[in-house]
């Protein structure tokens, strides 16, 4: 389930069929020749997906946009036909690439790069352990990690903080309104209670309920709505969704242990023996950006 940039605009790729729909989920196509793009999207509408989906790619792209291996193949099956390669061998070097097989993924893949300044924090500045999460307000596993991470970082008060990125993703349609809302709170330094308002009530983000989250806060009313709808506010979403694009995020809730994406469940039970883990290489970099 991945965001894409300009996700501001309006959308109109879920109402449309998969095998005829001309923008999927995650996949820039903008560089691409019209007669390209019309290649890349004819071999993505005939080949399968590896994920075992049983689903052609490009179906898998708009069905289940979090799935990394219609993510990968169609960007090989891209960057051959932007070679000038024939589609039988840009299909060819999709069935040649990682993503043609199922591979388990790591437990903590190699760290990233990934810019947090200005980013909400919780949890103290020296803490040996960072939790970098991308998140949609709108999701609803979104809103089943939050409690488990909140447990964390009691079970962890000195040693643990969590930084907080916005990703909201295109197939929740209130997930925009959400995420502005959080960034405008964080300026009158109301982040947290607005992130724990807004999962409580994911299922239900209209806009007047997130007034009503923002009035029962104790939020400037006259600020948080010039906010909500100020320029640097949406700017700092669309920041968020493209760092998440380039940390490799296709899906939330994601997060980051010392800037290695974590591939597991986001439960107390099994993040704890990592978090020990990671405890007792203090000298391990936390590979964010300040």
């Amino acid at each position: 389930m991945m965001a894409v940039s300009g996700f501001f605009g309006v959308c109109l790729l879920f109402s449309q069929s998969w095998n005829t729909v001309e923008t999927l989920p995650g996949i820039d196509l903008s560089k691409l020749s019209a007669a390209q793009k019309a290649s890349v999207l004819k071999i993505l509408r005939e080949e399968g997906c590896s994920c075992g989906c049983g689903m052609k790619l490009a179906e898998c792209r708009v069905k289940d946009p979090g799935c990394s291996y219609s993510a990968g193949l169609a960007l090989a099956v891209i960057d051959a036909v932007r070679q000038g390669k024939s589609e039988a061998d840009a299909i060819a070097a999709a069935h040649e690439s990682k993503w043609a097989h199922v591979q388990p993924p790591k437990i903590l893949e190699d760290p990233v790069d990934i810019p947090v300044a200005g980013a909400p924090v919780r949890g103290p500045q020296n803490a040996s352990v960072t939790i970098v999460e991308f998140s949609d307000f709108q999701c609803p596993y979104c809103a089943a990690a939050a409690p488990q991470i909140n447990a964390l970082l009691d079970a962890y008060p000195k040693q643990l903080r969590l930084i907080y990125k916005e990703f909201p993703l295109e197939i929740h349609s209130q997930a925009e309104l959400a995420a502005t809302a959080a960034v405008a709170a964080q300026k009158q330094g109301k982040f947290w209670p607005m992130y724990d308002a807004l999962f409580k009530i994911h299922n239900s983000l209209s806009r007047d309920n997130i007034l009503m989250v923002a009035k029962a806060i104790g939020l400037d009313m006259d600020r948080f709505q010039t906010d909500l709808n100020s320029t640097d506010v949406r700017e700092t979403v669309i920041r968020d969704v493209q760092d998440g694009d380039r940390a490799g995020v296709m899906g939330t809730p994601t997060i980051f242990i010392n800037g290695q994406r974590y591939n597991g469940p986001i439960d107390t039970s099994d993040l704890k023996p990592i978090l020990d883990t990671q405890l007792k290489n203090p000298s391990k970099p936390v590979m964010v950006q300040q």
